[in-house]
């Protein structure tokens, strides 16, 4: 497990801030703005964590942030720091299961399912072109410009692109905030609704309610067994010997 950052260390790629932040419907819509070169109006208040699966004997999903426009077009947002090598075709089954919630049992007219934007944004160039932004829709592979007009689209954001010319330059600087939500880079946005991302983001770091909660979901998660067949005692005992976390004595 890696070293514990403190809150104030804590970009908006890390998981927990993210879910912080994003459980605010002015950052959501800051976020999608950006993003989409558009004015969102969201319908009902975002969703974190949202968990989907099509049956209770089917895979479950946690959908980082999910929301919907007052046009019924669904958004699913994730922030993915580590480059987990199965990130097209994890989309896909997002995609695949959200689909399957969308018309109620016995409605055959498929016409109604929502458009769907699936937008994971990450430190690193998945595709390798040196792009801001992948935007991928189905189309004819013999008639290139042929459009399957699915209502299916997935982005993949890169934060560290390299042609500017292709995206706007606000994108460009919400990229650079997300992977370093600092007081530095907010001054050298020039982006109003990024500052007042910013300012947002500040009251969750400067919250003790939000430390707390931090500080639990830490915990839980550095007191989940390392091993299966390792006993409680051996748990602890390797916690303080491996990460130096002399305050779980006590536990033994």
């Amino acid at each position: 497990m890696n070293q514990r950052k403190s809150l104030k260390e804590l970009n908006l790629l890390d998981k927990f801030l993210f879910d912080e932040a994003m459980d605010d419907p002015e950052n959501v819509k800051i976020m999608l703005d950006i993003i989409l070169s558009q004015k969102t109006k969201l319908k009902h208040p975002p969703q974190i964590e949202k968990e989907q699966r099509t049956s209770t004997d089917n895979r479950q999903i946690r959908l980082d942030v999910y929301a919907i426009d007052e046009d019924d077009v669904i958004y699913e947002v994730e922030a993915q720091k580590e480059n987990t090598h199965n990130l097209p075709k994890r989309s896909r089954l997002y995609q695949g299961i959200i689909d399957s919630k969308l018309l109620p049992p016995g409605v055959v007219d498929f016409n109604l399912l929502n458009e769907v934007l699936i937008v994971l944004i990450m430190p690193f160039d998945l595709f390798g072109y040196g792009l801001y932004r992948y935007t991928f829709y189905m189309r004819c592979e013999e008639v290139p410009e042929l459009k399957l007009n699915d209502g299916a689209t997935r982005i993949f954001l890169n934060t560290r692109g390299k042609h500017p010319e292709l995206v706007s330059p606000e994108l460009i600087e919400l990229l650079k905030y997300m992977e370093r939500s600092t007081d530095e880079v907010s001054r050298e946005c020039k982006s109003k609704r990024i500052q007042e991302m910013h300012r947002r983001v500040c009251q969750i770091k400067a919250s003790e309610k939000t430390e707390v909660k931090y500080m639990q979901s830490w915990e839980e998660k550095a007191l989940k067994p390392i091993k299966p067949f390792l006993n409680y005692e051996e748990q602890i005992n390797n916690l303080i010997e491996q990460k130096g976390i002399e305050k779980y004595r006590s536990l033994l």
